[in-house]
């Protein structure tokens, strides 16, 4: 992923964190990922750690129409995906993407149990949110043209807790500079 890339993520993101009313802590922690993939404007994610602690963490996170975070799961992290704004379709597998055997699975949505079609997506708008428990394979993607997108979890292992359907998925970017950087990413 070229620097350059970074830095119109993140001055996308704070644009619309700003327009949107959202004020970051002073040095927020950021990620910009491209999966490893190279098609950051097809799949692709701006995030900050707004809290990370050892019981919880909690996140702030950016993305445009159809840019997807692919499907995977956490082994451990429970996290509630909040939309905070835009429009956010988040598609749920209660079991592998590519072996599905159960038509629905039960899920928490706006803190209420619902039963949701297994690999069709949950359209979240602003405030709505939808708690995803470990094992429950996901994927997201904005419908609006832009989207804030909150995550409030249990304590949070980047490093050994995302798996990815797609194996050739990396969790953090090579970067080639092409340009000074705006901030220092996570993975620096």
């Amino acid at each position: 992923m070229k620097r350059s890339e970074i830095n119109y993520a993140i001055r996308s993101a704070l644009t619309f964190f700003e327009r949107n009313g959202w004020t970051l802590p002073p040095h927020p922690a950021w990620d910009v990922t491209d999966f490893g993939l190279g098609i950051f404007h097809r799949q692709g994610l701006v995030l900050v750690n707004l809290a990370v602690e050892p019981e919880y963490c909690e996140k702030l996170m950016y993305a445009w129409r159809d840019q997807t975070t692919p499907a995977h799961y956490h082994k451990l992290k429970k996290e509630d995906i909040i939309c905070r704004a835009g429009e956010l379709a988040v598609t749920l597998w209660g079991e592998d993407p590519g072996a599905i055997q159960q038509e629905y699975i039960s899920v928490k949505i706006n803190g209420k149990h619902q039963p949701v079609k297994n690999g069709e997506p949950v359209v979240l708008k602003a405030g709505e949110r939808i708690t995803i428990s470990p094992l429950l394979w996901h994927a997201f993607h904005p419908i609006s043209p832009e989207c804030i997108i909150g995550e409030v979890s249990t304590a949070n292992d980047d490093m050994n807790d995302n798996f990815f359907w797609n194996s050739e998925i990396g969790r953090f970017p090579e970067i080639e500079e092409d340009e000074p950087p705006l901030v220092k990413l996570l993975s620096e």
